[in-house]
């Protein structure tokens, strides 16, 4: 039995696998809809979420299985001070797979080793968040058709951000990759992120807090909102939440087949007379999440 909780856990041929088997129920989504017949997934998601939810479930349900679970930690027994290992332990009896959201760093972690079925990090706190990772390469994919050889802007919080940390480890193992970091002084990229990963890997970067300066030389722009509920303090919050809008103007020294994307929800971030530009790919990008969910959903399962 196998669980994911973190972007390394899988090699990148099982990553690049991934991406085929998503494309192909793209392609062939008839050929998909019995595999998970008579399977149950439990989304346990202790903390708000519409597209990482949603998804998941549509995901099972568009493979033929059923789904169960809760949306908030107030409807279920962790009200009631349950642990998180006494939840999966139980829940495990109701479900042949599950997906957990959890505030805390390292809860999925947890579960994934009381569990008797395989556990799925859907975020946990600012830590994680690997199927976010696996939708935003199938996007890239999609979008440039390749991994290698990418210039990658990632804008706005790369503090708190766990699909910018999550993406930035993935990509890392993909050759020719350069990194453009963008965010104000308080919200940059953790050191530890920067050694660990972008120094270990020898992957070229570059810090800037000037979004419009770097934007001619990307081929990725990946946004991300300041989020309120990683600030510790409503001041600084409300003096970085505008750091970075993405408008039509900021983008007029653009490539021509620059992809934008975002992990969504947006803010205002990224102004909405943005939608209407083909570069925008973001809206695809939530669609391809459920995709990218079913192959992983059926991997796990060990579903061919």
């Amino acid at each position: 039995m196998r669980s994911l909780i973190d972007i390394l856990d899988l090699t990148t041929e099982e990553i690049n696998d991934l991406v085929a088997v998503a494309s192909d129920i793209i392609q062939n989504p008839a050929a998909y809809a019995h595999k998970c017949d008579g399977k149950i997934l439990a989304t346990l998601f202790f903390e708000p979420s519409t597209r990482t939810r949603l998804s998941f479930e549509s995901a099972m349900l568009s493979l033929g299985g059923q789904t169960l679970g809760f949306s908030e930690a107030s409807s279920s027994s962790a009200s009631k001070g349950e642990s998180v290992a006494d939840t999966v332990r139980t829940v495990s009896c109701y479900s042949d797979i599950i997906a957990m959201r959890h505030p805390k760093e390292g809860a999925p972690l947890v579960a994934a080793m009381h569990a008797t079925v395989p556990v799925i990090n859907a975020g946990d706190g600012g830590h994680n968040h690997p199927t976010q990772t696996l939708t935003d390469l199938l996007t890239i994919h999609h979008e440039k058709g390749r991994f290698n050889g990418l210039t990658v802007g990632l804008c706005g919080d790369l503090k708190f951000g766990r699909t910018v940390h999550s993406l930035i480890n993935a990509l890392s193992r993909y050759e020719d990759i350069r990194i453009v970091l963008i965010s104000p002084e308080e919200l940059k990229l953790p050191s530890y992120v920067k050694k660990d990963v972008l120094q270990k890997n020898n992957i070229p970067y570059l810090q800037t807090t000037d979004l419009e300066a770097v934007m001619p030389e990307l081929d990725i722009l990946y946004m991300t909102r300041v989020q309120r509920e990683r600030f510790f303090n409503e001041e600084d919050y409300l003096r970085l939440k505008d750091s970075y809008i993405l408008t039509p103007e900021k983008l007029a020294n653009a490539k021509a087949d620059l992809s934008i994307l975002h992990p969504l929800p947006r803010v205002n971030e990224i102004s909405v007379a943005v939608d209407q530009d083909p570069r925008a790919a973001y809206f695809r990008q939530a669609r391809y999440g459920r995709f990218i969910r079913m192959a992983l959903i059926m991997k796990l399962l060990g579903i061919q």
